[in-house]
């Protein structure tokens, strides 16, 4: 029996994965977050051994940890779930190595969504919503675009990423979303936990 799709979803990159006071920041998040935060464990120019270290580092937490891309790291920490992009193996791989994993994938349009869900994706990462330093050469969606993924995903829950602040959360909720995904509006806060806890809070 897996436990429910966190709501909140606190990203990591290579630039994270790499701080001092990763330890710190995770903790607080997973403070302020508590049973609702999932921690993913991302940064596709890390070599494996420090996808490794940093998901280990983040497994301990009582937050849900994701592993984006490795699913072989993925069955080597206690995971709740993994988030697949483009490149990935298929959702069918990895729900052969455990079917009790969440598996979602990333899509960027409606086709993307519409490929996912029919592949057996249990949720979506939408976005980039609004602009964002992390995809400088995407477009935004926008909310409009947004609410036609929520409308084709049917029943999958979508997570909303891309440019996504304590502000924007409730805006982001009332297309549709399931809950949202955020990268420096969670990490680079100086208030982690508050952050966690105000965006957590919003999408109530």
């Amino acid at each position: 029996m897996r436990a429910a799709l966190p709501r909140l979803h606190a990203i990591t990159d290579e630039r994270i994965a790499r701080r001092s006071d990763l330890d710190a920041v995770a903790r607080a998040l997973s403070d302020g977050g508590g049973s609702d935060l999932a921690i993913h464990a991302r940064g596709r120019a890390l070599t494996g051994l420090e996808h490794y270290d940093l998901s280990f580092r983040l497994s301990v937490l009582p937050s849900q940890l994701f592993v984006n891309d490795r699913l072989d790291i993925a069955l080597a920490v206690p995971s709740a779930g993994v988030q697949l992009s483009h490149g990935s193996l298929p959702v069918s791989a990895a729900r052969a190595l455990n079917p009790l994993w969440w598996i979602g994938k990333s899509v960027h349009d409606l086709a993307e969504a519409e490929a996912a869900r029919t592949e057996g994706a249990d949720y979506l990462v939408v976005g980039p919503v609004f602009a964002t330093a992390s995809h400088p050469g995407h477009t935004p969606m926008g909310l409009a675009g947004l609410e036609q993924i929520v409308a084709a995903a049917e029943a999958l829950p979508v997570i909303a990423i891309g440019g996504i602040s304590a502000d924007r959360v409730r805006e982001v909720r009332a297309s549709g979303a399931y809950g949202v995904a955020a990268i420096r509006a969670l990490w680079d806060d100086a208030e982690p936990e508050k952050a966690a806890r105000r965006m957590r809070q919003w999408m109530l």
